[in-house]
This record gives C-alpha cells, structure tokens and sequence, in this order.
C-alpha cells in the first residue's frame, strides 16, 4: 500500500475498501489475534471454554453451521505472507487480483461523479453517484432514504457488448502461469511505531505488521488517531478496539464518536459476509449500532453512507399478496454494502445476462439432441441440477463438444473433485490463476467454447465474476450442481440466485445417487429421514450417550471397525462433524485420531511425518493433505499428489490436523466412507442443508455417530439454510425481465 501524502487525513472506511481485499492481505499471527466476537442471537452458541481456544482465537460458537462457515472463510484469509519466497497460494491470490482488476475498473475515483446506467447497472448506478452527490455536497445524506424506487417493469440498463468469441479453428495458445510479484516488505521502522502504539493501548504487538502493512507508512500516526482501525484486523472484536481507543484517547471519545460508528459499520457488513451475505438490511445494520450503544444510529449510518464508507441499494420487489386482496405499497428495502461485493455482483449479473442472452450456436446441430444439448443450443447459459450421479451428464455433454471440434473445459471445486473426474477436469481456483486449463486469448478471455462448472453452489460472488467475466461471447456456461448442500464459504448464494431467478434453462437430473446412501440423501433432500435397507452395512447409526463416548466410537470406527466390515483403510475415512470446538469437534477429534493412528510429539509446530491435515491457503478452500516433512523452507505437505510448502510463519494460521472435518470444509469432496459425528451438544448446529452435506460424503459407507435424539429428524425436516442477503437474483430478474 502507498503511504498517504504529507498533511492528508486518516484513511476513511471507503478509502481502505479500495484497498486489497482481507483475504490479500498478510495476517497476524493468529496466536497474537483476539478471539473473534461471538454469533449473533439468532445464531445459537455452544461453550468450547478450552484452552485451545484462547491460543488460536477461535471463537466459542463454532458449533453452528453457519458459523463454522464463517469460520473456514476466515481461516482462508489468513494465508499470505507479507514477504520473502511465494508459495502456490500467493501465485494464484497475484493472478486472481490481475483479473479482480477489470471490475475494479467499473469504480471511479473518489473525488469523481459516477453517470448512472453507464460503469453500473440500474437503481445501484443511481444510488452510487447519490452517494458522490453527497460527497461533493450537492445532496445531504438523508436523500438516500427519500428516493422512489424503479417503477415496476423497469429494467436497468443493458450490459455494455464485449469482443467476440474466438473461432474454434484458432489455435489455442496455452498461457503459462506467470510467476506473481512478491509483496513489498513493510519497513520494519514503521512495524516497531505501530508496535509502540499498540503497547501503549493495551494490545497484541502481534498485530504491528498486518495493521502496518494494511494502513501504510503512516500507519502508527493514522492509528494514533483512529484507533478504531483496530477492527480492519480480522478476529478483532468492537470491545477490544474500543478499549484501545479509550487507552489512547482518553476522554476524547465517546461511544458515538464518528470515527467509531464508521469502522462499526464496515465491520458489520465484513462480519456479515463471513456469514454469507453481500448486503444486509439498513434495519439491521441501525440495529447492530444500537446493541455497541451509539446514540443516534440513524444519524451514524446516515454519515457513514455520506462518507462513502458503504453503498445504498434498493433493488426489493413488490410484497406478494394472497387472492382477492388489493396489493399494497411495493416493499423495497433499503440494503447497505461494500463497494467489493457490490461490484462483484454486479459485474456477475451483467455477465450472465449477456451470456443468457446469447443466440443459437448452429455447430451444436450435429450433436446428439439429449435434453441438456438442445438447452445450450438455445443458451449461453444453462443451470443444471442433480446429485453425485448427475454430474456425468454435463460431462458428457463436454465430450460432445469436444467430439464436434468445440474447446471444452470442466471445472470443479477442489482436488478431490478433480481426481473423481480425471486429469482431463480443473479447480475453478486454478482455472483463474492460469495454472489449468486452455489459457486465454490475446484479450484475457478463457480459450474455450464451453465451460462446465461442477460444485455450483460452492461458488462465491467473486469467483464467479471473475470467471464469467472471462467468457468470450458466443460460449456457453454451464453451472451444475446440488442445490441441497451447503453454500459457498465466501459471499454470495451465486447457483441458488440463479435458480431462483428463471432467467435461463434449467435442467433437472432423473439420474438418482445410488444405493443405500443415496436412498437415504435423496430423502433428506426432501425434509424425510428414512431408514434405508442396508445389507452391506452401507449405512450405519452407533448410538452414544454423550460427547466423551462420541469421541471415543468414532476412533473405533476409523481405526477398526470400517477397516474390518468395509475394507476401507483409516486413510481413506474421513470423519465429519459440526464445528471446531466443544468436547467433541475437530480439534479433540483430531487429537484422540492422531493419539490412535499416528502418534508422536508434534515437532513440527504440532504436526508429524504421516499426520492428515487440511490447508486453508486462501478463502472457501480447504486442501486435505498428508505431512511430508518440514525444514527451515516451511512444512512439507503431500496434497493428494500435489506438494504444498508451508512457509514456517504461516502454519499455524491456515494448516489444522484434517483426520476430522466440518461439514463446510468436506463440501465438494467425498470419500470412500465417512464417520458422521453428532454429539449431543451439537444439535443446535444442525440443518437440512448440513445433514444433507454430512451424509452424502461418504461413497460406499456411512457411519453416524448419533447423540442428539429427535434434534436430527427436526433438523431434516424443520430447518431449511439460513437465508443470506444477495442482490445477484434481483440484479438478473431486472435484466432478463420478460414482457409477458
């Protein structure tokens, strides 16, 4: 980051949103961090008091699912160095940032005016040059709240067009990954005076290099000032950056100081989309400020909004009303952002409607018209449903194309997906990096006629804008998936936004996931939890009284049982449970697994030759893995046949023991068998859409560790995924609005 000129101000909340996102950035040692703030209300906690706890700043409510979500998105984050030799991780998070870079571009700078309809798209091109009015002084902040919305049946504006695709006969040239640029080290004078700062307020000096390289050069001066910059570190609670100012500031600040309902704003909508959500209501986020007790929360989200530290946006639709009644006044909320998931989302839905709307493609006519061919005839865009079994209709349909001379490509989420597949398939992350797949032509765009995307729902907004971003006209996007898992650990509800929307042909599966297991997902996807015919022990319930007896069944399973009765090895097993914490999460699972199948005194920062571990080297991505060995290069570790090196300072913070999971770092990989852990103090993290992932991560074998009684069938049958707040369905009705 450039260090700000002599005599400027502080940075403001919108000057660091154009800053580097979180996860690009060089954490703190996780060690140092203060413990993350605890759910909200309306997500129930459950007590992991250990002491683990305390040393890595997990925080005490990771036995939620959606927490545990939040949780994975944060350790993903976590995993750059601020200097010195680049892993894999920084190469793909350098290239990912070239391509984040065109939709940056929709942003003007700050100083300058924003003509609606043009860099954005309808009411949020509005709202956003109504926030440059505000800036420059020709409207107050309160003009917000008073403009009408769109009349119905008015659309925003068309996406801009865009270069057409290659010819299939070009020839493709592959790009090599080209290498990433190392990070330029913070100077360490200005690391030692942001250390002095903290020292003085009563915080972790573990914190002095991320806040240094996050705020610049200046970063001690501008932190002396604002103290509440604190809270740009991840895991920083509002109390503790409060406590801070008040050591600094004395009586200078108050709970409805400016500089505090700013940062208290942006950390709302940051702890918001760790949750999944790329906007949250007005209400609520009025709501929050009042709960950390500033007076006037109308009055502090009004200046917020005119300082440009977030975005309006009122994209509602009308309230439907039942029969024979008179509908009333169009519901349109009021939805505040940051400006990085508003661009995403916007930059999305341009790019699926101009894929939607793109026309036949007459080099499909020689194909075999199965269902899912006469749809991408007729589209450039096709959402496709169905299980595990499902997944080898969109991979035919890449056959196909390849068999007519078409550039076909089929991406995936993780590794493990990768090996079900083939060499021939690549991860969406490497696909963006460059290190897979065709390459691009001379304009950034992918080499390809189709793309598959198996894993949909796995995908966040960013992820999926950069990659429809780079969809040359004229190709085809097919996004596949299982609407029943759990969603993306990033921002977004991208294929479940789709869906929802009709704005392209949807093709639904007939093929059924096989067997017991699939019999019994196959219910649970329909809120039914069944006892399935198992005569090969394919689906297994060991009951257990408490957390103590779950700990201890589930090692007997891994370590004997499943070995003896399925023939499958412990390697091959992966146990699944709720969160981190509680008596019986991944981390004391991990410790009873590591006791049982590969004892030893950790003496590589915990770890040892042949422990299985997962490495979170960026957001929403988790590598299982097996350690190798470890010299001063950093902790070597076998990544199903990729080796990953581990820098020494980064292990801690992105690398956890992995014979046990959360059902939210297990989504889009499977395994041969699967130990399903329910203890009884989990059972207020469960859902449909959790139990439903759980279960169907195993291939041949299920084991259910089950300790929560009727909790499960209620789970099955009465909770549905928490809702998150998106404007992608929105955005797409609008664009793709039929005239009936």
């Amino acid at each position: 980051m450039t260090a700000p000129s002599e005599g400027t101000p502080p940075p403001t909340a919108a000057e660091r949103r154009a800053e580097p996102p979180a996860e690009d950035r060089a954490p703190a040692d996780e060690a140092a961090a203060p413990a993350p703030e605890a759910a909200e209300p309306d997500a129930p906690e459950a007590a992991d008091q250990d002491a683990a706890d305390a040393d890595t700043g997990d925080s005490a409510d990771e036995a939620t699912a959606d927490k545990a979500a939040a949780d994975e998105a944060a350790a993903g984050a976590e995993g750059t160095e601020t200097a010195g030799e680049l892993s894999e991780a920084e190469a793909e998070l350098a290239a990912q940032r070239e391509l984040r870079a065109r939709i940056e571009q929709r942003k003007a700078e700050k100083a300058g005016s924003i003509e609606a309809g043009t860099k954005l798209s309808g009411t949020a091109a509005d709202l956003l040059a109504a926030v440059r009015a505000v800036e420059s002084g020709e409207k107050s902040g309160t003009a917000f709240f008073d403009s009408p919305p769109r009349s119905a049946g008015e659309s925003p504006a068309a996406p801009a067009p865009r270069r057409p695709a290659p010819a299939a006969a070009e020839p493709v040239r592959p790009r090599a990954p080209e290498p990433a640029r190392a990070p330029a080290a913070t100077a360490p004078e200005t690391v030692t005076a942001v250390r002095t700062v903290l020292t003085e307020g009563g915080a972790p000096e573990a914190l002095a290099p991320q806040l240094a390289d996050a705020i610049g050069e200046r970063a001690a001066e501008f932190l002396r000032e604002d103290p509440w910059q604190l809270l740009s570190v991840p895991g920083v609670r509002p109390e503790q950056a409060d406590g801070f100012a008040r050591a600094l500031l004395g009586a200078e600040c108050g709970p409805g100081d400016e500089r505090r309902t700013a940062a208290l704003v942006t950390w709302q909508l940051e702890r918001a989309a760790l949750q999944g959500h790329t906007a949250l209501e007005s209400s609520a986020v009025r709501g929050a400020l009042a709960e950390r007790s500033v007076p006037d929360p109308d009055e502090a989200l009004q200046q917020a909004i005119a300082d440009g530290a977030v975005l309006v946006f009122q994209d509602g639709m009308e309230e439907e009303t039942a029969d024979g009644e008179e509908p009333g006044q169009p519901a349109v909320p009021v939805l505040l952002g940051l400006d990085r998931y508003a661009l995403a989302e916007e930059s999305l839905a341009d790019g699926l409607a101009r894929l939607a709307k793109t026309g036949t493609d007459p080099r499909w006519e020689a194909a075999e018209p199965t269902e899912l061919v006469r749809a991408v005839v007729a589209s450039g865009l096709v959402a496709h449903t169905g299980g595990e079994a499902a997944r080898a209709e969109p991979v035919a349909l890449a056959e196909a194309a390849g068999a007519l001379g078409l550039r076909a490509v089929v991406a995936v989420h993780s590794e493990n997906g990768r090996r079900r597949l083939g060499p021939e398939a690549v991860t969406v992350s490497g696909l963006l990096s460059g290190a897979e797949g065709p390459g691009r032509d001379g304009e950034g765009a992918f080499a390809l006629d189709l793309l598959v995307v198996l894993d949909a729902p796995q995908l966040d907004v960013e992820s999926a804008a950069m990659l429809v971003e780079s969809m040359p006209d004229g190709s085809r996007l097919v996004l596949s998936g299982d609407p029943g898992v759990l969603g993306s650990a990033g921002a977004g509800r991208v294929f479940a936004d789709v869906l929802a929307a009709s704005v392209c042909p949807q093709i639904a599966s007939r093929t059924p996931d096989p067997g017991p297991i699939g019999e019994l997902v196959s219910a649970i996807g329909i809120g039914e939890l069944t006892q399935v015919e198992a005569p090969g022990k394919e689906v297994v319930i060991v009951p257990v009284r408490d957390a103590g007896e779950a700990v201890h069944r589930a090692v007997q399973l891994v370590a004997d049982s499943v070995p003896r009765a399925i023939g499958v090895p412990p390697e091959q097993t992966q146990v699944i449970t709720v969160g981190h914490g509680g008596s019986a999460g991944t981390r004391a699972l991990n410790t009873a697994l590591k006791q049982r199948l590969n004892p030893g005194p950790g003496r590589f920062g915990g770890f040892d030759p042949g422990d299985r571990v997962a490495y979170a080297p960026a957001l929403g991505r988790t590598l299982p893995g097996t350690v190798v060995s470890a010299d001063a290069e950093g902790l070597h570790i076998d990544c199903e046949g990729t080796r990953v090196v581990v820098p020494q300072e980064r292990v801690e913070s992105t690398v956890r023991h992995g014979w046990a999971l959360t059902a939210h770092q297990a989504a889009g990989m499977r395994w041969p068998a699967a130990v399903v852990v329910l203890p009884g103090d989990a059972a207020q993290g469960l859902s449909r859409p959790w139990v439903y992932t759980a279960f169907s991560r195993g291939e041949r074998h299920l084991s259910v560790v089950h300790g929560v009684d009727q909790a499960l069938p209620r789970a099955v049958a009465e909770i549905p995924s928490q809702d998150r707040t998106t404007r992608l369905r929105t955005l797409l009705e609008g664009l793709l609005a039929t005239t009936p």
